[in-house]
């Protein structure tokens, strides 16, 4: 169960990667946003949640310890070495999203790979990024708006990782594109029964 096989591997590398090139767009999203969010700072956490979405998805998808915390570093790596805005602190987000996916998972020692714990991961990931984002680049933000940003964070991580990851990764098992993975054998098992 714990050993990568090479096309878990490649699978996880491949998440990253392109999730990191797709990072580089998605973080201009908030250089255009920025005159929007200018009044209430908190905002931003509303659209966090896709930043934990490679973790999230390479969990459910290869169903290996590591993997969550490999394709978020691979996602940051790629997208700082593109230019992202955020220079080496994208490596340590990548370090907290993935990181906060792989407890969620660990805890059901990587057995359970449903909505609610997928929605637990990207709550986590949200947890610990807001975390890092309050020492590193809000540590002036009031506790009541740093309070709000961490709902908005929490409710993002939710949606838009955990909801959206595992709508994502029953997606593409019903494709066959995965069915040498864990997450398409599943989806395989469930048809035939």
């Amino acid at each position: 169960m714990t050993r990568f096989r090479t096309l878990d591997l490649l699978v996880t590398v491949l998440i990253g990667a392109a999730f990191g090139v797709a990072f580089l767009g998605y973080g201009q999203l908030y250089t255009l946003i920025g005159p929007l969010t200018a009044a209430f700072k908190p905002a931003e956490g509303l659209l966090a949640g896709i930043w934990f979405l490679p973790a999230v998805l390479a969990a459910l998808i290869v169903r290996k310890p590591g993997a969550a915390l490999l394709a978020e570093m691979i996602a940051a790596v790629v997208s700082m070495l593109l230019g992202s805005q955020w220079g080496w602190g994208t490596a340590v987000s990548g370090l907290m999203q993935g990181g906060g996916v792989e407890l969620v998972f660990l805890l059901t020692r990587y057995r359970r790979f449903t909505l609610p714990v997928a929605v637990l991961g990207g709550m986590a990931s949200a947890l610990l990024e807001w975390g890092w984002e309050k020492i590193a680049y809000y540590p002036e933000m009031s506790w009541p708006y740093s309070l709000t940003m961490l709902a908005f964070f929490l409710l993002s991580g939710a949606v838009l990782a955990g909801g959206l990851g595992w709508a994502a990764s029953r997606a593409l098992a019903a494709t066959g594109a995965v069915d040498s993975l864990p997450a398409g054998r599943e989806h395989v098992r469930a048809t035939e029964a």
